[in-house]
């Protein structure tokens, strides 16, 4: 666990870069991320993508409104194991007045892609506090 609060913090995510067109994030797998049969857990890779995909969102948007996830499509395409670091990248497909689609791929420590997906958000017309992106935007 690490200061970042939320499930990142849980899943011991870092996050690497931070702007409006590209949020990078890392994680080591650990025990913590295994399913009941010893390997990687699929639903880390949907969440850290989602998260990530947040994040570049509302870094996008501002303080114009909040982005909330409405569909979340990730492929699993190869097996990570314990030790491995996992640098997830968020890049913009569309962003829109009410919604974005991100790409997401998670790679490890070799390059090899291990998961890949997208996240479709929605931007509401609700207001956010500064200081609630002051946390990602000072990992630039």
């Amino acid at each position: 666990m690490n200061e970042i609060p939320g499930l990142d913090g849980l899943l011991g995510v870092e996050h690497l870069e931070s702007g409006p067109d590209k949020v990078v994030a890392q994680f080591t797998i650990g025990e913590q991320h295994l399913q009941p049969f010893g390997i990687p857990h699929g639903g880390i890779y949907c969440a850290v993508h989602e998260s990530t995909a947040s994040i570049a969102g509302q870094l996008w948007l501002g303080t114009r409104g909040v982005v909330v996830g409405t569909n979340n499509s990730t492929d699993f395409l190869r097996q990570a194991k314990v030790g491995d670091t996992i640098t997830v990248t968020a890049t913009p497909i569309h962003r829109g007045r009410t919604q974005q689609l991100w790409r997401l791929e998670s790679v490890n420590q070799d390059g090899k892609l291990i998961a890949q997906g997208q996240v479709r958000l929605a931007n509401l017309d609700q207001e956010i506090p500064a200081d609630a992106l002051a946390r990602f935007t000072a990992a630039q």
